[in-house]
């Protein structure tokens, strides 16, 4: 099988573009002007600047569309300011943007924070801007320190809270990696879930065994219970994992076997009649999402 040729979806380098050049491909609305979410961002920008480029799609005479970053591009109007860094989009898959991101993930905004700090930001500002304490500014600082750069690339676009990060550093950096392709597997980033995988985790994998206590209250049956079931996932995860080419290769056969075969009226009909079950279920195949990641 040839190996596909994967395009990055931005470029790599940012480019500054004047305001004047940037369409909105949708309104922005006076009730968004109002909100709370808005005068933060306007406060934000007044006290560091903007941060998080605006994401464009080139477009004829030197124009850009706007894909993500309309409120921003607003926000920079307002304060009198004439240019904004942008990220180029290397194509526009009708992709709508704003419905794909709503917030900025935590190690994200960890990387923001700290770039604002390198950059001589006083913690007070930061605060200010984005409405949180200086004690949370400051713990910012320290909050990726000991976790692995793995972990981090794997959990760097998930919405982690930062208490479950925290007990990602209570496991060894082979665990976090672990722990980390686990949650993304179950779309689960719960500090819950975390201690779950950490309480299953082998003692040579703990950072400190001799003080690792078990929850509180929590009997030894159940327990046993927890660690039983998180193993039989955490199996059933990697027997997935290996075989997802698989099964990728699988449908893609399917589909493309059956997708001809669907298109003949009679073969249809005689299906419809006869074997109405396998019918759906063949429909259900073509009409499947990719199983890519």
């Amino acid at each position: 099988m040839t190996p596909t040729t994967l395009k990055a979806a931005f470029e790599f380098e940012g480019i500054t573009v004047r305001l004047d050049n940037l369409l909105p491909s949708r309104p922005f609305s006076e009730k968004e002007k109002d909100s709370m979410k808005y005068r933060s961002l306007l406060a934000s920008i007044q006290e560091v600047g903007i941060v998080e480029p605006i994401s464009v799609f080139p477009q004829k005479g030197g124009k850009f569309l706007i894909l993500d970053g309309h409120a921003r591009v607003e926000a920079l109007r307002e304060r009198g300011i004439a240019e904004a860094p942008c990220l180029v989009a290397s194509q526009d898959e009708s992709y709508t943007y704003n419905k794909k991101v709503n917030r900025v993930p935590p190690i994200q905004a960890n990387k923001m924070i700290l770039k604002a700090l390198d950059a001589g930001v006083p913690e007070e500002r930061i605060a200010k801007a984005l409405n949180i304490s200086v004690s949370t500014v400051r713990g910012h600082r320290s909050m990726l320190k000991d976790i692995c750069p793995e972990a981090v690339q794997t959990l760097q676009d998930k919405q982690i809270a930062q208490e479950t990060i925290a007990v990602f550093k209570r496991v060894k950096p082979i665990r976090q990696i672990e722990m980390a392709e686990m949650m993304v597997g179950a779309g689960t980033y719960s500090a819950t879930y975390a201690r779950a995988l950490m309480m299953t985790t082998p003692k040579e994998h703990l950072v400190n065994p001799e003080n690792f206590n078990r929850l509180p209250g929590v009997k030894p049956e159940d327990l046993a219970r927890i660690e039983h079931e998180v193993r039989i996932q955490e199996k059933d995860f990697r027997m997935l994992d290996e075989t997802y080419n698989e099964q990728v290769l699988a449908l893609t056969l399917a589909r493309g076997w059956l997708r001809p075969l669907l298109e003949n009226g009679r073969i249809v009909r005689f299906l419809a009649q006869h074997f109405r079950e396998y019918l759906d279920e063949f429909n259900r195949i073509l009409e499947s999402g990719s199983l890519a990641r």
